[in-house]
């Protein structure tokens, strides 16, 4: 039996017209669009086809992007699962939203329940600093101890805090707007590669979240949670969580860095081959960075879960 890692994208990984490719071969890819159109009450599949001047806008808005992305990945892995009945993963982890796309996959959670929770998510993310107060930027070429100083001297101006640790070199702030320009001058100044604002309406995984936190307290509890059939290793600690830990887990991921090297260094050696599932290859690109030696397969495009098809099934003895 084969084994492998799963890994499941988060936001940024979106693009309009996602997976439609896929749609014209494999029928889980309208159907599972199709339950999460029914859960939401909208129809989702429609807003990510949506090639208008407003349709990406529409799209990137947090509380969209997330069930939409959750959706891409639950279909991906319905898709390999169905085609590769013998796969097995012995561990696995997401990025940020994605970590909700691997409870899905190790059915910790009812699909229709994890599409409503991560649109009130999206909405709360985005309630719960005022527009313009606050953003994200991506910083390049300094390592962890740098960032660690450039925020702590950007202090001055506001809150700002590393928010993802996503590969050597490459990581994320977030933090309120005016300390976000500091920091981005700080970090210029310190020598880093690049240092630029991110296009996203809010400082996720900061401590700004916590009032988001307080209210998905509630939305986490009236979910009915089961023992995942993988290990899902969590953004916040990077470890297993017992099923009463998982809520607080997620709960503690809003306000909290994602460190997704550390999610990488603790799976990396379950399995000789991972497998990424969901649009796009931003986590591959990630994985490349973390671990040269992980190879990372797709599951974004029709060449892709052909490729990827093939190869697991010549994997398997």
């Amino acid at each position: 039996m084969t084994d492998v890692i799963a890994f499941f994208p988060g936001q940024g990984a979106q693009y309009i017209g996602m997976l439609a490719d896929l749609a014209e071969h494999y029928p889980e890819v309208e159907l599972t669009f199709a339950e999460a159109s029914d859960a939401l009450g909208f129809d989702l599949w429609a807003l990510v086809n949506d090639a208008s001047d407003t349709g990406e806008a529409v799209l990137n808005l947090t509380s969209n992007t997330q069930p939409a992305l959750l959706a891409a990945s639950v279909a991906s892995w319905r898709i390999i699962k169905r085609e590769c009945p013998a796969l097995r993963v012995v561990a696995g982890a997401g990025h940020s939203l994605g970590e909700y796309s691997a409870l899905v996959a190790a059915d910790a959670i009812d699909f229709a329940d994890a599409i409503r929770l991560v649109r009130r998510r999206g909405q709360l993310m985005e309630q719960a600093v005022p527009e313009g107060k606050g953003g994200m930027a991506a910083i390049l070429g300094l390592d962890d101890d740098a960032i660690g100083a450039v925020c702590a001297d950007a202090a001055d101006a506001g809150v700002v805090e590393p928010a993802n640790f996503n590969a050597p070199g490459q990581i994320v702030i977030a933090g309120e707007s005016d300390a976000i320009e500091r920091a981005i001058e700080l970090a210029k100044a310190a020598g880093a590669k690049r240092a630029l604002s991110l296009a996203v309406s809010g400082p996720f995984h900061s401590s700004l979240m916590r009032a988001a936190a307080d209210d998905f307290a509630v939305d986490l509890k009236a979910i009915h949670w089961r023992a995942p059939k993988f290990p899902v290793y969590h953004n916040a600690d990077n470890d297993v969580a017992t099923l009463v830990e998982i809520p607080q887990r997620l709960l503690e991921q809003l306000y909290s860095p994602v460190i997704w090297t550390g999610a990488v260094a603790a799976v990396e050696t379950k399995a000789a081959v991972a497998v990424e599932f969901g649009p796009g290859k931003v986590i591959a690109g990630l994985v490349k960075r973390i671990n040269k030696e992980l190879p990372v397969l797709g599951t974004g495009s029709v060449s892709a879960v052909d490729a990827t098809i093939a190869q697991i099934q010549g994997l398997q003895p």
